[in-house]
């Protein structure tokens, strides 16, 4: 199983907290916003059939659904499935969730998904070239792959780790493991090995001043990835 047991448990530890915009989640519910218009400026999500790969609580696939979008989250933590199923309910969003592994998923219902979303994620599994890989596979045709993760260098080390983590404390200590992010020049190669094409590149800063997350041109830290899948 392409998962880390340490990394799931985390999650999962936290998992009743996922809709409390004050929790240990906010930074995600922050950045929701930013994502969300990215993702259906590129790929206008009413009336596509849409899956997130390690969808959490639910957050981005809720807001998809919203949209308009058939959505599907997949998630290998239980807990955080079971409060996206709750949320569902209380929100009256529709969304299909599954505890299954994006690879299985991809054996499964491979070429089926107008767009496929994997965010906050590839930075947190032992083989990240697997899951990109596995998004590829379930994407049609002509379709649209969106990834967003962490990038390496010291910078991303300081912002990310230091910064966040422990003099912010925007995130719980050991969110992340500084060794697993992932340069744009390896996603790429990830992106192309798995037969997609990349269409955007676009990064992500927070001013620790005003406390607003902004979309931009800078990279360095956390950054978002289109890809597509040739017809």
């Amino acid at each position: 199983m392409n998962a880390d047991p340490l990394e799931l448990q985390k999650f999962s530890d936290l998992a009743h907290r996922w809709w409390d915009p004050t929790s240990e989640f906010r930074p995600l519910h922050e950045i929701n916003p930013l994502r969300l218009e990215w993702i259906n400026a590129r790929a206008p999500l009413a009336g596509k059939r849409v899956i997130d790969i390690g969808c959490g609580g639910g957050i981005l696939a809720e807001s998809m659904a919203r949209k308009g979008a058939n959505v599907t989250g997949i998630d290998l933590s239980e807990k955080a499935l079971k409060v996206a199923d709750l949320h569902s309910l209380e929100s009256g969003v529709q969304v299909r969730y599954k505890l299954i592994a994006a690879e299985d998923m991809a054996a499964q219902e491979g070429g089926q998904y107008d767009v496929v979303t994997c965010m906050e994620m590839l930075e947190h599994v032992p083989d990240p070239g697997a899951i990109v890989r596995a998004a590829a596979t379930l994407v049609k045709p002509g379709g649209q792959v969106f990834f967003s993760t962490l990038n390496r260098n010291p910078k991303s080390y300081l912002f990310a780790v230091i910064g966040a983590e422990y003099l912010l404390r925007m995130l719980p200590k050991g969110t992340h493991d500084y060794a697993k992010f992932i340069t744009p020049a390896e996603l790429s190669q990830y992106v192309r090995s798995a037969g997609l094409d990349v269409q955007g590149l676009k990064g992500m800063g927070y001013n620790p001043l005003s406390k607003i997350y902004s979309l931009n041109e800078d990279t360095s830290v956390n950054y978002l990835m289109a890809t597509s899948r040739s017809l």
